[in-house]
Parts: C-alpha cells; structure tokens; sequence
C-alpha cells in the first residue's frame, strides 16, 4: 500500500494536555511493565510535577508538549537512580541531568520513568542487565535487541511516544530493527553526551525512538546544538529538518557487503522487497562495495573494549554508587567492589580493553584497529561521491529466542556487525521498519539501515520519512501495543 510520497505527518499527540493523559500513560506502563521488563523504574510522581509545572507554560514555547518519553538508564536525569543497569551503580542518584533529558524536558515532554538496557551498554539482547531481561512486544520469548532493550521495547508496545536511548555500535538501531520501531543515531556530537554514562566515549551517541521517523526529527530538532560542557557536541545549532519529500531522483547506494553470509535469507528478502519498492517510487537504486566492512566489527570491539576499560576504572566504590568492604584494605575494597558489582559481560570488556592496551599488545591491537576505523570512514566517503545515502538491512537476523545467546559472545557480537561500520565513521544512521516475517506463532519486524554522509542527519532522517509516507509498515503494532491501546 502506498500513501503520498508529499503528505506530512501529523503528531496528533502535540495536541495532548501533558495531565489529562498521564495518569493512562501511567497506568499502562504499570500494567505492562512487568511482562515487558522494558522500565527499570517508573517515576510516576515525579511526572506529575512535572506535568504539572509544563501545563503553566505557554504551549508555543513548548515544541514537544503532549508527548511523553522515556529516559534510557545510563542518561543522567538529576534526583533519580542512573545506575546504567549494572549492580556497582546501585543507589547512585544523578546530581544534574544530562543535556538530552534537560532539553526534552524544557521542551514540555513528560518522562514517564527510567528504561532497562544491558548493563553500561554491553550487550545486544537486553539480558546483561543486573535488573533481569526486557522481553520483546512482537514475542515475550525473544528478545528486544540492545542495548537499549528497554526503550525500544516501551516505544513498540505503546507505553511512550518517544525514548532517549544511546548508540555506540547500534545500541538504538539493532533494537528498533527488532521490535519494529524507528531508531536514529545522529551523527557524532550532534546531540551533546553531557551526563551520558560513557562506554566508549569516541563512539557513543545519544539516540532517538519513536514509531515515526518525522517524530524522531522533531525531537531531535529540540534536543540538537551545542554544548560548551561538551567538547565533542558540534559546535553548529539545533538541526532543523528539511521540507518534506519524496523518493524520486534519490540516490540509494547497496552495500554489497551487508548482504553476505551471515545474513538471514528472510531479513535479505525484505529489504530486497523494500528497495524495490523506493525503485518502484522513483529512486535510483545501485548496488556498490565498501571493501574493509569485513573488519568493522572485530575493529569494533577492540576500540570499544579499550575505551570502555579506560571508562569503567572509575568505578571503584570510593566515589559512585555500591560499596563492598572486601578484605579491609583499599585494594581488597576495589576488587570485591569491582567482582560483585560488575557482571560477567561488563568484566569481559574490561579484561578485553586491558588487553588491547597493555604493554607490547597496544601497537599491534589498539594502534591497528584505529588504523583500520579510518579506512572504513575512507570506504563511505568514496561510496557517497556517487549517492546520497545507503540503505541494507539494520540486523542480520529476526528477534532471537532469549537465552540462545547468552553462553556464546561471539554469537551475541554479530548482531552488531551491519551497524558497527558507522558508528566507526561518526555517520548518522536510522533504522525503519521494512516488513513482518512469519516464524512461528509470530510475525516478526524487520528494519531497514539509511547510512548518510557525516553531518547529513537531516537528509537521513528526511529519505528515511519519505519511505515512511510511502508505505505502511511501521504502522504494523505488536500485539502488546493493542492491548495497551484497548486498556
């Protein structure tokens, strides 16, 4: 089915009073919170203060009045425990409010509570949490993706209009890929990461969940621009998205590369469908190469892992969050802090980047890896001479079964492998759902990749619009969001 490639989007829920509808937005995320696991915590007073603080400002000075949002558990949001899913930040309670919640919050978005992930960002399955797994809506037996299980999972069933997430190496795009939602990943520094727990500072970004990417652009248009407590932030001002288009005379680059093995048959098949479909509305559709993707995850994981053990040194128990006495001296204090605290996912990374960086390993690993991150930047840089965008397939495979995964790291890393590369190169990136595929008793979504130059957010997230208006897949809703809307 196809709409108008010119049609723009209408937020109906800009026209919502933010608290004549937050005590049902309340009441569904207590009711299906605890088959989702999808919140680590809902902050229900403090919504309605909120709510009712917003309601005494003038609705212009508020773009984003009537929506409500979830904060990601590793966003700083002052007063409330930020402990990054991970038991070492257990009781830890943010003293300020990262930059992202601060804007979402100026901008009249009512936060409904704190999301699940896998802990400090370290997983793609929503189950290396210390408060247990998130459950995906489309099957409670599968998983979310991850890191950020959580928010996709409380965009997908209905509970929130939007999620702030954060994405080093696809953390918001694999899981809005797997649960059927759209999931943006601006380009490096445009959202400022003030009050981001790091994990790998030169890749982390702060993302973007909704249902429709033209949602996803209008939040994003409040929470972009500079920061000067931000050094990396790009020192440009708020992104304002283009005028609305369509996919004719649209330069689509295919990667060759993320169609290979490793990829299921289905998944290909859906996006081969879809981009047929942007032919079919005026694209010009080519396939090409970007030769060093075969190396992006394992670089990946080396630059990740040795930024991430630099980041995790912190914590100790002499500053943040839990404390275990250990054997009384200083040391026995950090290890048993740092055993009891720190899950087995979290350690591997430690024990990774520790290795990478280590004396006569950090020539021939870290130095390497920085070497190859370049040459796959150089590989999309050439690929955007002759398109405008790229688009493959966000996931390799459908939502897996929960626990299929979880003995077999190398397994659970591949579900990063077609979104890694740009993260790598600082890219803006958006996942669109692009179809449902049978298996089982369940249909299952799966998400289509729009890779942009550095610095083209807007023209990603306007391609990635058009395609929406163009077809109706991300109208489909998992079964948990019906019942949440018949509630």
């Amino acid at each position: 089915m196809s709409r108008s490639g010119a049609e723009p989007f209408a937020d109906r829920a800009l026209e919502r009073a933010p608290e004549r509808t937050l005590e049902q937005a309340l009441a569904r995320v207590a009711e299906f919170n605890g088959r989702l696991g999808a919140f680590a915590s809902i902050e229900a007073q403090r919504a309605r203060a909120i709510a009712a603080a917003q309601a005494e400002v003038e609705a212009s000075a508020q773009p984003l009045r009537g929506l409500s949002f979830a904060v990601k558990a590793n966003l700083c949001w002052r007063g409330v425990e930020t402990n990054a899913a991970s038991a070492v930040l257990a009781g830890y309670r943010a003293p300020y409010s990262a930059t992202a919640v601060e804007r979402a919050l100026a901008s009249g978005a009512t936060p409904l509570g704190v999301t699940n992930m896998d802990e400090f960002g370290f997983g793609s399955s929503g189950e290396n949490s210390a408060l247990g797994p998130t459950r995906n809506p489309w099957d409670l037996s599968r998983s979310p993706g991850g890191s950020s299980s959580g928010a996709a999972a409380a965009v997908a069933a209905g509970l929130v209009d939007f999620a702030l997430g954060s994405d080093t190496g696809g953390s918001v795009r694999q899981p809005a890929a797997l649960c059927g939602v759209s999931g943006f990943k601006p380009s490096y520094g445009r959202i400022p990461r003030w009050g981001l727990i790091a994990f790998a500072s030169s890749l982390d970004c702060v993302g973007i969940l909704a249902r429709e990417v033209e949602r996803i652009e209008r939040v994003l248009a409040a929470l972009s621009g500079e920061d000067p407590r931000d050094g990396t932030s790009l020192a440009e001002p708020p992104l304002t998205p283009l005028a609305p288009r369509s996919l004719r005379g649209l330069r689509i680059g295919v990667p060759r590369e993320h169609f290979e093995a490793g990829v299921d048959p289905r998944v290909a098949q859906c996006v081969r469908a879809a981009l047929a479909h942007c032919e079919r509305e005026g694209a010009l559709v080519r396939e090409l190469e970007l030769p060093h993707t075969r190396y992006a995850s394992p670089c990946y994981y080396v630059v990740a892992s040795a930024e991430a053990s630099s980041n995790l040194a912190r914590y100790d128990g002499v500053r943040y969050g839990a404390r275990v006495e250990g054997d009384g001296t200083l040391q026995g204090m950090i290890e048993a802090t740092r055993s009891r605290g720190l899950g087995p996912e979290a350690r591997r990374r430690v024990a990774l980047g520790s290795f990478v960086l280590s004396s006569g390993y950090y020539e021939a690993w870290y130095v390497h890896a920085l070497k190859v991150r370049r040459a796959i930047a150089r590989d999309f840089e050439r690929a955007f001479e002759s398109v405008d965008v790229l688009v493959g397939p966000t996931s390799p495979t459908l939502a897996f079964e929960l626990g299929a995964r979880t003995e077999d790291p190398l397994a659970m890393y591949a579900a990063d492998v077609l979104t890694t590369p740009a993260s790598l190169a600082g890219l803006p990136a958006l996942s669109t759902p692009c179809g449902l595929v049978r298996e089982g008793s369940a249909d299952l979504p799966v998400g289509m990749q729009w890779i942009g130059p550095a610095g083209a957010d807007a023209l990603v997230l306007a391609c990635g619009a058009a395609w929406q208006r163009a077809s109706e897949h991300h109208r489909a809703l998992p079964p948990l969001h019906a019942s949440a809307s018949a509630s």
